[in-house]
């Protein structure tokens, strides 16, 4: 489990196609910081099982299925990305919590800069509207924010100096792609609500 709170802005140092598969070659002095194979690592929001680890990089395959359902595939050699350790049980959780199982992916439809703030607006596909309100929480490409407005097909968040300047949200620009992951309590209550109008109709 992951918090959204981002502690590195890494890079990516090397693809290799893997035919199936892609394997990324990434630096992050921080999170390889006592890393060891098989431990997880959330890279731009998509939990990434470490394959090898050397210095301050690590090495992570990612199958079609994923290079498919998130932005991991538009990453290239220089690509920044955001990097995250597992939350340690008894640690503070400072945003939300995040599985690191991406729902979908938006894009970046504008940028309005205020003089300490920014408000980001994302498109949102219509499978995940229903789990998004204002005040409540996502994720996008990993951060943990606060939904400001919540549209039919798209939404806002608002982004201090601190997210702009440590995450990849600092670089987007209008078109790029970012990964979603909607909170995954609105997800379980959805089904369980939906069981429990099943079972009334029996």
């Amino acid at each position: 489990m992951f918090t959204g709170i981002v502690e590195e802005l890494g890079e990516v140092t090397a693809v290799e196609n893997l035919g199936d598969a892609s394997r990324f070659r990434l630096r992050g002095p921080v999170v390889t910081e006592g890393a060891q194979h098989g431990d997880s690592i959330a890279v731009n929001g998509v939990c990434l099982t470490v394959v090898e680890h050397e210095g301050d990089e690590f090495t992570a395959d990612v199958m079609a299925e994923t290079l498919l359902r998130s932005s991991l595939g538009a990453l290239t050699v220089g690509s920044r990305v955001n990097l995250e350790r597992p939350t340690a049980v008894g640690a503070r959780l400072g945003g939300h919590i995040v599985q690191g199982h991406v729902d979908g992916t938006g894009q970046v439809l504008g940028r309005t800069p205020s003089e300490n703030w920014e408000i980001v607006r994302i498109s949102l596909p219509a499978e995940l509207t229903r789990y998004v309100v204002e005040k409540g929480s996502i994720t996008v490409d990993g951060i943990s924010l606060t939904v400001v407005e919540a549209g039919t097909d798209h939404f806002t968040v608002s982004l201090i100096p601190t997210t702009l300047a440590l995450t990849t949200l600092g670089r987007k620009q209008p078109g790029d792609p970012v990964n979603l992951e909607v909170d995954v309590i609105a997800k379980y209550v959805e089904r369980l609500l939906g069981d429990r109008a099943q079972g009334a109709t029996k």
